[in-house]
This record gives C-alpha cells, structure tokens and sequence, in this order.
C-alpha cells in the first residue's frame, strides 16, 4: 500500500476510536452498565459499554472494509482473505471502568499480512489519543513521542499487571513484583495493557511488563511503542502474550530479572 492508503487506514481507525470513545463516555459513572462475569470469573468482566463499543467499530469496518478480517476481544475472530486484520479492544480496562476509575481505553490495530501497520489507542476520559503507522514514527494529541533514556532500574516507574486466573493459578506474577519492586523508584498498577504501552512510548513510564494477555491487548499499544524507540520481548512462552516493553537499556535489564517459561 502507498503511504496515503496507510494514512486513510489511521485516520479511519482514529475516526472508530473516537466514536468509540464517545459510547464509552455515556456508559461512564452510570449506575447501571450491565456488568457480567466471563466464565464465571469475577476478576474477568465485561459492560454494556464494552459491547456497544465493539459493535459500533465492526459496523464501520463491515460498512468500509468488508473484506478485511477481524478480531475482536468479545467477538472473536472473523476472516476474509485481503490480508488486513483489525485487532480490537473496545474496551480495555474494564474493571477500572466499572467501578468509575478514568484509566481506560480503546484499542485499534490493523495488520498487513500478520505485520502491525497501523496502532490508535485513546483514552477517552482522560483525552489521551496515541497513534502510530509503521515507519512513521509515534504521536500523542499530534506531538511526537519518544521513550525515555533512563540507564539506571532504581531511577525508573515501572507498571505491571496480573493474569485474570491470579485466584487459581499460583503463576499470577507476584514472584516478578517480589523480585523487581525494591530495584525501581516506583512501580505502577494503572489497569489498561494499551495505556500502559503507550505511557511507556511516551516516557511516562520506563517499563512495564504483564503476562498471559492476547494480541487485542497489545497489537496497537506494541507499535506505538515501537516507533517511539522502545524495545520489547515476549519472557513467557507458555502463558498466552507475556511482555515486557520499555526503553532498550531498561527492557534487557528487565527481562532478565523477570521468571522465564515454566510449568506450575
């Protein structure tokens, strides 16, 4: 594809995003907005907000790109054979949002015959839109951003998260927190995989790592991180996508500490 056709695919990602965004808001802080546990599991929901959301992104794709596939956190995957991919969450951060916390987003990303060619996330309480295209370096609110330069791990603000399963499976990264937590200035549990990504794109954050997430989580966020000079490695092999993003010195120095796959 030329650069304009990625173009329009960006601005019509950011165009799904904000709408998005928009249904989200009027869910916002809103006493009834139909939370219901996935499988039984209370630490794993999703809202009305998070349904309505998605069905307002695929309703613009089917109408725009019925051709191009999709996956999607709640409705799983729907393929044609283009050789693009609209991996969505339409609402990540669920449990912050439902409980009237401002830390969530929806995240957008569009692949090219399995390569990440275009990433949105955008927190729409917070007006926060990252964006980025492949090659073209990465942008919050239209400003470029860049990872931070840190060299050393006690001078950072790290972020990490827990696996939905934490209650029944003893891997649920509490070793990693023990291990990392007294080496760093701070560590940070804001409840969005893409934000997190994102705030370390923009050197808000150092680091961040989380495991057993999917590729809804983390398609955008990864390439947003990617264009503004972070670095990332999966450190887990066997528990779905387990990633740790951040500046390169600080990314090696993290990967090591944290545990490598395992069987529990």
């Amino acid at each position: 594809m030329t650069d304009e056709e990625y173009d329009d695919l960006l601005l019509d990602a950011i165009r799904c995003a904000q709408g998005a965004g928009e249904i989200i808001m009027s869910y916002f802080r809103k006493k009834d907005i139909g939370i219901q546990a996935k499988h039984g599991n209370e630490s794993d929901i999703v809202t009305a907000a998070d349904k309505a959301s998605e069905r307002y992104v695929i309703d613009f794709i089917h109408g725009k790109y019925p051709e191009h596939s999709i996956l999607s956190e709640e409705s799983g995957r729907e393929n044609h054979d283009s050789g693009y991919l609209w991996v969505i969450d339409p609402l990540d951060g669920t449990t912050n949002f439902s409980v009237g916390l401002p830390n969530f987003s929806v995240s957008i990303g569009i692949k090219q015959n399995g390569e990440t060619v275009v990433g949105v996330v955008y927190a729409p309480y917070l007006g926060e839109l990252f964006h980025a295209v492949k090659g073209g370096g990465a942008y919050l609110n239209g400003e470029r951003i860049f990872t931070g330069a840190k060299q050393r791990l006690d001078q950072c603000v790290v972020a990490t998260g827990f696996p939905v399963d934490k209650d029944v499976n003893p891997d649920n990264n509490l070793d990693n927190v023990s291990r990392v937590l007294p080496l760093v200035r701070g560590m940070r549990r804001l409840g969005s995989a893409a934000i997190d990504i994102s705030y370390v794109a923009a050197g808000f954050l150092d680091a961040y790592w989380e495991m057993n997430l999917h590729e809804w989580d983390v398609c955008a966020g990864l390439l947003i991180a990617d264009e503004a000079g972070a670095k990332h490695d999966n450190f887990r092999g066997d528990r779905n996508i387990s990633v740790v993003v951040g500046s390169p010195h600080v990314e090696e120095e993290l990967f090591a500490i944290l545990s490598h796959d395992r069987h529990v």
